[in-house]
């Protein structure tokens, strides 16, 4: 069964909800395992694929979710931050590094560097985080479905975004805006996954698309000015080249009163009108809770992977007034959030 499917089932919800209910009353407290009982210090090793602000506050997610389950940094736990700088073949070298310093435990954050960890890596548990499509990508087994044990040594957090939703929700800012445009990584699983959803959430609402694919951060300004005078809005997917790089598109934006919106709510306060989306810092911590498992003694294997469920629509009115959008009184009472 396909991701999208399981993924807004119900029963998936249970499941996850049961599975982990019963994980979590292990998680609650100070260190208990051997890991915790002795002096030994648990080395993390962490990789991201780009430093951005949604990855960013994963990983800061992370680390909180551990220390509040008692494994402080430079008391219980050391990590070794790694950033692939968006190359693949960095991603790879950081997987073979942690394998070969024979870390703990590895945090991998974003579908690329979860693809190259899991290549690499098969004795060393694995905790993802920020990965769109985990079966898509590989990452868990094609069987899978959320709130489901992998088996294997590796489980984690998905943020698959509501995209239909999303893009009904924005399409009520700009009603008069019937040519969209879109930017993205084709190498980026997460990002080709995404695109194919906008695609179908456009043409259920009688919206054109505009796609245009970047191979690297230095080619996302020229993309977005390439949309000039074709689209009145341009929505942003999961893609970690674009989001990287959100206020470079943002500022083609402001200059030609394109309308910007983001899927994740860390982009809203660099440019973006709106997103409604998921604070990155809980994939994060909801990743934590299941490493803080792993370092108390559950094998990785017997602990569900799944998604985060909760998103919220944050409103950035500074942005709408320079793009030239006029947000109704009715959006701003559904906001989590308005940035004045």
């Amino acid at each position: 069964m396909p991701f999208k499917q399981v993924f807004s089932a119900a029963t998936t919800r249970a499941a996850v909800h049961a599975a982990v209910a019963v994980l979590m009353v292990m998680w609650i407290g100070t260190p208990t395992s051997a890991w915790g009982q002795d002096k030994k210090m648990i080395r993390i090793g962490v990789t991201k694929i780009v430093s951005h602000a949604a990855l960013d506050a994963d990983e800061k997610g992370f680390e909180a979710a551990l220390a509040s389950a008692g494994f402080k940094e430079g008391v219980h736990v050391s990590y070794d931050r790694q950033n692939a700088e968006g190359d693949p073949v960095k991603a790879t070298a950081i997987a073979r590094k942690f394998e070969q310093d024979k870390v703990d435990l590895v945090h991998s954050i974003a579908t690329p560097t979860t693809q190259a960890v899991v290549k690499v890596i098969s004795q060393i548990p694995v905790v993802f985080s920020s990965i769109s499509d985990p079966v898509d990508a590989g990452v868990v087994p094609k069987d899978s479905a959320p709130g489901k044990k992998t088996g294997s040594n590796v489980t984690g957090v998905s943020d698959m975004w509501p995209v239909a939703l999303q893009m009904e929700t924005y399409a009520k800012f700009v009603p008069k805006a019937k040519t969209w445009g879109t930017i993205f990584n084709p190498a980026e699983a997460n990002s080709v996954t995404h695109v194919k959803a906008i695609r179908a959430a456009a043409a259920s609402l009688g919206l054109k698309l505009v796609e245009v694919t970047v191979a690297s951060s230095s080619e996302v300004e020229a993309a977005a000015k390439s949309l000039v005078g074709k689209v009145q809005a341009i929505t942003i997917t999961s893609d970690n080249t674009t989001v990287a790089n959100i206020d470079a598109i943002a500022r083609v934006c402001d200059q030609n009163k394109i309308a910007l919106f983001a899927g994740d709510v860390d982009s809203v306060p660099r440019g973006a009108i709106a997103a409604y989306g998921m604070d990155y810092f809980l994939v994060g911590y909801s990743a934590g809770k299941k490493a803080a498992l792993v370092l108390k003694g559950v094998k990785v294997g017997d602990i569900p992977w799944g998604p985060v469920e909760k998103f919220s629509l944050v409103i950035n009115l500074k942005a709408a007034r320079a793009q030239g959008v006029a947000v109704s009184p009715d959006l701003l009472k559904r906001a989590a959030k308005v940035i004045e």
